[in-house]
């Protein structure tokens, strides 16, 4: 039931956040408003504008409770990041790192080693680029397994004929998360201290010195569980395409100026220390959700941002430093990406309702929140202008919401500096973006009903049809 309602109960407290805000706006003496003014912009066009802005009371409100929210969360973030760090108790966070450096103290167990896991369903036209990217690494893996899950197409011949070694899944109905498992099932019990994982997708290509990096980071910290990559989107798809580049790119950007503390372990490609997935597997069933024995939960809709938060429960230190890039496939159509997004959004939302509130959580409740908030501000924003335009028989410009704007504009070009002049003259037409944020406002508010409702989860993934026989070479 508790996870039912995870949805409307982060939708409730947004509503009453907003609701806090708008009594302070409210309350105001409607004395204190003035008529507009008129005059004449560059002595041609006549317009209309007003100085009236909210009053200081509404703005050092709505500044008072964002900043101590936001300190507050960092700072129970922060706290659970340093106990984790300092514990040496195994029985409560069996990964925190001075557990696994005690338990490795004094005892080499040979050089790290990178075994890539790529499982693939239907990926003909994509995992033969994914394959060829990451053997030019100039480090490279020492094992790459191939996972062909129900495939229809030629991903396994393509995979095959570049000499790889390939298993298909037998009898799985789990999705990518029960294709893992299987593979792991086999290779965990075998592995040790040193040895690494890197889960990543089919439709992923590693940039140059990703393997470099992150074998460089294992070697040099006993104590680090994991890393992520950090993504970036590939070419083309329009202006949809730039409008998914653009936020990847303010994620990568977020995530630096976090000194690579992880969000989320990213699905296109992670890395994982032996000892942490076999501490996973251990623990499902009892302390984290799922089946015990398997690393993922096949129950989850996003297993790459359920299995950060189960390794954050067990003190897990994980990192995405800069060197670790990758580029990923975008959504081609409006609905691909309604479909990828809300598979995302509700996975989101159903990982923090199984794992409830916790100091391991509380920064994810905390996005939740601030998204749904997020919802409610803009669409109250969009209200507002359409009951000024058809309430006022002229338009009435106010400088101190124009300074907002550009304040705003400026923040969005900065944060998308780096994707290149297309990113920023984007990010500067603010239209595109609003609307873009509009959409997954939307995306956010049917995954909300839909846990509700308790509506059946279906898997988001575009499917792609094998390739016509004349297409096949």
């Amino acid at each position: 039931m508790y996870r039912r309602l995870v949805g409307l109960l982060v939708v409730a407290i947004a509503v009453a956040a907003l609701g806090v805000f708008w009594w302070t706006l409210t309350t105001t003496d409607a004395s204190l408003t003035s008529p507009p003014e008129s005059g004449f912009l560059f002595e041609v066009w006549p317009i209309f504008f007003s100085w009236q802005a909210p009053p200081l009371f509404a703005i050092i409100a709505s500044l008072v409770i964002a900043f101590a929210v936001a300190f507050a969360f960092i700072g129970l973030e922060i706290r659970d990041l340093n106990l984790s760090r300092r514990t040496k108790v195994g029985g409560i966070k069996p990964l925190a790192p001075w557990v696994l450096m005690d338990q490795t103290r004094g005892v080499f167990y040979g050089p790290v080693t990178i075994t890539v896991l790529i499982p693939a369903h239907n990926e003909a036209d994509v995992i033969g680029e994914t394959l060829d990217a990451l053997m030019t690494q100039d480090r490279r893996p020492d094992r790459v397994f191939v996972i062909g899950d129900n495939c229809t197409d030629d991903t396994v011949a393509i995979a095959e004929a570049r000499g790889f070694d390939v298993r298909q899944s037998v009898g799985n109905t789990q999705k990518k998360a029960g294709a893992l498992n299987q593979i792991l099932h086999e290779l965990l019990p075998y592995a040790g201290p040193n040895d690494t994982f890197m889960i990543m997708d089919a439709d992923t290509r590693l940039l140059p010195g990703f393997l470099r990096t992150a074998h460089k980071r294992f070697a040099e910290d006993r104590g680090l569980s994991a890393i992520g990559g950090l993504f970036l989107g590939e070419p083309g798809h329009g202006v949809l395409g730039q409008l998914q580049r653009n936020e990847y790119t303010r994620y990568a950007r977020e995530i630096n100026r976090r000194r690579g503390r992880v969000f989320v372990l990213t699905g296109t490609a992670s890395v994982f220390r032996a000892p942490a997935l076999q501490a996973l597997a251990a623990e499902r069933g009892s302390r984290l959700p799922g089946t015990p024995g398997d690393v993922y939960d096949t129950a989850a809709l996003t297993e790459d941002n359920e299995i950060t938060i189960a390794l954050k429960s067990l003190g897990a230190l994980m990192t995405s430093p800069p060197g670790c890039v990758v580029e990923t496939e975008l959504m081609p159509t409006v609905g691909a990406l309604w479909r990828q997004r809300l598979r995302w959004q509700r996975g989101a939302l159903e990982n923090i309702g199984a794992y409830g509130l916790t100091s391991a959580t509380i920064r994810y409740w905390s996005q939740q929140v601030g998204i749904a908030y997020s919802v409610f501000a803009l669409w109250t924003f969009f209200l507002l202008i359409f009951l000024q335009v058809f309430a006022s028989d002229v338009w009435v410009w106010y400088p101190f919401w124009l300074m907002m704007a550009a304040i705003f504009v400026v923040e969005r070009v900065t944060s998308v500096w780096r994707g290149g002049w297309k990113a920023r003259f984007l990010a500067a037409l603010l239209i595109p973006e609003l609307l873009f944020d509009t959409f997954l406002d939307v995306v956010f508010l049917k995954g909300a009903i839909d846990i509700a409702l308790n509506r059946n989860a279906k898997w988001g993934n575009e499917i792609r049809p094998a390739p016509a026989p004349e297409a096949r070479s």
